[in-house]
């Protein structure tokens, strides 16, 4: 099987990596942190944009399973000598890896590559299009936090329109039980998102505001924002967290851009934030996407 979108995964799935995704946190905080279980199978990540969580999760999960890891040095591959995507697919195929971890910059592109490669393909984030795994890791996060999913409410805020990360978790936390409210400025706002560009309104009564970053990158136009404007209309503030449940807690998939989406005292604020936790579950959650595709694949 591969893992491109939440939706090749069933219900028993999705439960399944939950639970080993609380099992390997327990497990990453002990002192030695070994596990054999993939011993012999080899895993490549071949990452075309930057990352630092992402990346280094999936390197530090494989690892601690026993498997041997070869991050693809894109910067050095024959990419730059102008190859295309699908013959440096059948190139890594033919190197016979057990697993491939990619991320793209184009929507879709994992799909394709899955077409080629005789083994399991991970998405780790293809352009507008998902992020599974880290819609998993902030599930079982928010798990780990309030001890259910189903029944919470949940703001995803920020640049909708770019975000991989609102497309997987809206699938996701809504198939737990979750009631997902979306909310941006208006110009971030998809059509196929349900929301409105009302911040205060999504925040109001939310369990878990989950913030986004801009990504200035893929913006057509500028938002012509002068210094503190966005975080004024549309980020984070205690102002606006304080609309929030009692208990709301504060979550981003990083990298944050502080003083713009969220107020740098709230991403840092030990009772409020699980921005660190998001980070460290991404490791056990990680390690639970890898041993299920490895184990259908060697049953």
């Amino acid at each position: 099987m591969d893992l491109i979108s939440i939706d090749d995964l069933t219900d028993a799935q999705i439960a399944t990596i939950l639970d080993e995704g609380d099992r390997w946190f327990a497990f990453n905080r002990q002192p030695r942190r070994n596990d054999h279980r993939l011993d012999g199978l080899t895993i490549l990540n071949a990452f075309f944009e930057n990352s630092t969580r992402t990346l280094l999760s999936f390197e530090i999960a494989a690892q601690r399973l026993g498997a041997q890891m070869v991050t693809m040095q894109v910067e050095m591959s024959s990419i730059k000598k102008g190859e295309t995507l699908e013959d440096t697919a059948r190139t890594l195929n033919a190197m016979r890896p057990d697993a491939l971890v990619i991320r793209h910059g184009t929507s879709g592109a994992p799909r394709n590559v899955a077409g080629i490669m005789d083994c399991p393909v991970i998405n780790a984030g293809d352009g507008t299009g998902e992020h599974p795994t880290q819609a998993l890791l902030d599930a079982a996060t928010i798990r780990r936090h309030f001890g259910r999913v189903e029944g919470l409410r949940v703001a995803i805020c920020g640049d909708l329109a770019h975000s991989r990360v609102a497309r997987s978790n809206g699938k996701l936390l809504s198939r737990l039980g979750a009631d997902v409210r979306f909310a941006g400025p208006p110009s971030l706002l998809p059509k196929d998102f349900d929301g409105s560009g009302s911040i205060d309104e999504a925040v109001q009564g939310a369990d878990v505001v989950m913030m986004l970053r801009i990504q200035r990158e893929r913006l057509d136009e500028d938002l012509n924002d002068g210094p503190g404007e966005y975080l004024a209309r549309y980020g984070l503030t205690a102002e606006r967290l304080a609309k929030a449940a009692p208990n709301a807690v504060v979550m981003h998939p990083g990298p944050i851009n502080r003083g713009v989406e969220i107020d740098g005292a709230l991403a840092d604020d030990p009772e409020r934030s699980l921005i660190v936790t998001q980070v460290e579950m991404g490791v056990a959650v990680r390690m639970a996407c890898l041993d299920l595709l490895a184990a259908e694949r060697l049953a």
